[in-house]
């Protein structure tokens, strides 16, 4: 079942014991805290791991601005990009040397395939993905809440933990990365 943002929220509230909001613009100070931690912890949620629900590769367009040193072309990222994993260019999304600057990926190549995580709907995201950011809220409001740091302390070990069995899970959705320019390896053909 997809949660909403107000729904994520409202069950990170329940586990400190807070009471639940009816929106992020409720007249209380649970919903202005959910409003304010809720996009930064699950941007940062996203960020942090590769997930395959929120990784693809995108073309990226090529600005007409020309970079001051170093590299000869700027490309604009897509609005939503929270990092860039790799680059490459001839149908490939990867072995292209690369920097980011701002909201722009710099290149001497022509044309870019940019391998990127973004930030999915609410409702695009997997059970596994929404127990980790639950747990991750719940530890981040739970010192401005209840003002307990044992407490928070606990939820920050618990939002660890569901961390890496999300981790786990999402991981086993995916076929292993192999090695496939390694200088060891072409020596031994």
């Amino acid at each position: 079942m997809a949660l909403s943002a107000v729904a994520l929220s409202n069950r990170a509230l329940l586990k400190i014991g807070a009471a639940a909001i009816q929106g992020f613009h409720d007249a209380s100070t649970e919903a202005d805290l959910a409003n304010a931690f809720y996009g930064p912890t699950r941007d940062a949620l996203l960020s942090a791991y590769p997930w395959t629900f929120a990784t693809t590769a995108v073309e990226l367009n090529r600005l007409a601005e020309v970079p001051l040193a170093d590299f000869a072309n700027a490309f604009q990222l897509p609005d939503g990009t929270l990092r860039v994993l790799s680059a490459g260019a001839g149908g490939r999304s990867r072995g292209l040397v690369y920097r980011i600057a701002g909201r722009r990926l710099l290149s001497d190549a022509a044309r870019v395939v940019a391998n990127i995580v973004f930030r999915p709907e609410e409702g695009d995201t997997p059970p596994f993905f929404d127990a980790a950011l639950i747990d991750r809220l719940a530890a981040e409001l739970c010192i401005p809440l209840t003002e307990s740091t044992s407490r928070a302390e606990s939820l920050n070990r618990l939002a660890d933990d569901a961390l890496r069995r999300a981790r786990l899970v999402d991981a086993q959705q995916d076929t292993p990365q192999q090695i496939d320019d390694f200088v060891l390896l072409a020596d031994r053909a």
